[in-house]
């Protein structure tokens, strides 16, 4: 299993919608960065995400799964890009923000540091198991 962190404007896709669509979950789309789309080919069922709020909050307020593999991005009338689908696992029962994961050096390489933009981004096993303890899961 991998683990990835994904990010979405809350006031524009929010956590709470995406808990809303239960099982089913949702198409991951919008995502027009070469290097987020390598990241979202790389994705594989099962795979562990954390939900990162940015721009208000900047905050990891929970940990989605992969339930549907890369395929092409309906909302790309180029036919470049593409998605994978979705599910809200579970929430942290504490958000961590992007000022925590900066102030512990253990996590300084973290991609969110060093790629602050980059919407769809690796996360290495010890990372994430240093944020779940940070988020209380």
């Amino acid at each position: 299993m991998a683990y990835w962190l994904v990010k979405s404007e809350p006031d524009a896709y929010s956590w709470d919608q995406l808990v809303a669509k239960g099982a089913k979950g949702e198409p991951w789309t919008g995502v027009r960065n070469h290097t987020a789309k390598a990241n979202l080919m790389k994705m594989k069922k099962g795979d562990k995400a954390f939900y990162y709020h940015s721009n208000v909050g900047k905050e990891i307020v929970g940990i989605a799964e992969v339930i549907k593999e890369h395929y092409p991005d309906p909302t790309d009338k180029t036919g470049a890009f593409v998605c994978v689908d979705v599910k809200a696992e579970k929430p942290l029962k504490a958000a961590v923000t992007l000022a925590a994961i900066k102030a512990d050096k253990k996590l300084a390489d973290m991609e969110l540091v060093k790629l602050s933009r980059l919407s769809v981004q690796s996360v290495t096993a010890d990372q994430w198991k240093m944020v779940c303890k940070l988020g209380g899961v």
